[in-house]
C-alpha cells in the first residue's frame, strides 16, 4: 500500500464531503470541485494553503498534533477518522515504532481459553486487526461455522464476506456488513501499515472482489465497539445479537467480541437451539445446508 497515496486519497476523500453551507462559508458562484477547496479548508484550519497542499499531497510527516486537530475540526472527521488521520502522521514518521503484531502461530494461552469457554450463552471470540479468529468459545465456533470451513487458516472474516456466496444469506443486509467490514481493515491499515499480512489480505481481495476494490477506494474508517447486527445462520436461522468488542490489555491489537441475544427473545431461542446443536454434533464446526457449499469469486 502507498502511505503517500492513503494520505492524499483520504484527505481529498474528506473535504469533498464538505459543503461551503456547513462550515459558515459562502458558497458563491461556480464551483469546479466538489465539497470545499483547498483554500477553504487551509483557511479553516489555521494554516497556508502551500502548506496544506504539501500534506494533502501526503507529506504528513512532522504534522503537529495542533494542526491535525486544526485539519479534523476543519473536515469535520468524526472520532474514528480523526484518529485514523493521527495514525497515517504517525505511519509517517521516519522515527515511528513498529507495532507489535500477532504472528499466524499466535495461540491463545490457557487462561484466556478458560475465559472465552465460561461464556456459555452467546459467541465469544479474539480476532486481530486483520479480522482472523483466533480464540473462540464453542458457541462462536458453531456460529461462524462456514469460516472454517473456507480453505486457508486462520478463518478471516473478510474472507468470508466477499469471497464465500453463502456470506450474503449468513448477513441479511450484506451491503451493510460489507461497509464495515473493509472500514474495520482501512483503520487498522493506517495502524499498523507494516503488516505484510494485511497487505497480502487486502490486495487478495482487491483482485478477487469488485465489491472489496470499491469499498476500499472510499478511504471509510469507524471504530466498532458495540450495536446490533442480524445474522441468518444456516442452521437456527434469523438472530439478531448485541455485541460489545474490547480491547485487550494483555495483547494490544487483540479485541475480545461478545455476542448476546436479548433475553426472552426468538434470538434468545435460536441462541439455545445453536448450543445444543454445538453439543450434540460432532460435526459443529461444519454447517453444511443440503444443496450448499463454498463458492469463491
Amino acid at each position: 500500500m502507498d502511505h503517500r497515496a492513503d494520505v492524499r486519497e483520504f484527505l481529498i476523500s474528506r473535504r469533498a464531503r464538505v459543503t461551503p453551507d456547513q462550515v459558515g462559508l459562502p458558497r458563491g458562484g461556480r464551483r469546479r470541485v466538489a465539497g470545499l477547496r483547498r483554500s477553504e479548508v487551509a483557511t479553516l484550519a489555521g494554516v497556508s494553503v502551500e502548506y496544506y497542499t504539501k500534506l494533502e499531497r501526503g507529506a504528513i510527516s512532522g504534522a503537529s498534533p495542533e494542526v491535525l486537530d486544526a485539519l479534523a475540526a476543519a473536515l469535520r472527521l468524526d472520532d474514528a477518522e480523526r484518529a485514523h488521520l493521527f495514525n497515517l502522521a504517525q505511519a509517517a514518521s521516519p522515527v515511528a515504532r513498529p507495532r507489535r503484531r500477532t504472528s499466524r502461530g499466535w495461540s491463545p494461552h490457557r487462561s484466556l481459553q478458560w475465559a472465552l469457554d465460561a461464556v456459555t450463552a452467546g459467541p465469544a471470540f479474539v480476532r486481530n486487526g486483520r479480522m482472523d479468529l483466533l480464540a473462540v468459545n464453542p458457541l462462536a465456533r458453531a456460529f461462524y461455522a462456514e469460516l472454517y470451513d473456507m480453505p486457508g487458516q486462520p478463518p478471516n472474516i473478510a474472507r468470508h464476506t466477499f469471497l464465500d456466496d453463502r456470506a450474503r444469506a449468513f448477513y441479511p443486509d450484506w451491503d451493510a456488513f460489507a461497509d464495515i467490514t473493509v472500514a474495520i481493515l482501512r483503520t487498522e491499515a493506517a495502524r499498523d501499515p507494516h503488516d505484510k499480512e494485511l497487505h497480502d489480505l487486502v490486495g487478495e481481495l482487491s483482485t478477487r472482489s469488485d465489491e472489496f476494490r470499491r469499498r476500499w477506494g472510499a478511504h471509510d474508517v469507524r471504530h466498532h465497539g458495540s450495536g446490533f447486527k442480524t445474522f441468518h445462520h444456516p442452521v437456527v436461522g434469523e438472530m439478531t445479537l448485541a455485541y460489545e468488542g474490547m480491547e485487550m490489555e494483555a495483547e494490544r491489537g487483540l479485541t475480545w467480541t461478545i455476542y448476546a441475544a436479548e433475553p426472552g427473545s426468538s434470538s434468545e431461542d435460536a441462541m439455545r437451539m445453536l448450543a445444543s446443536w454445538a453439543a450434540g454434533s460432532p460435526e459443529a464446526g461444519v454447517a453444511e445446508v443440503p444443496g450448499e457449499g463454498t463458492s469463491e469469486r
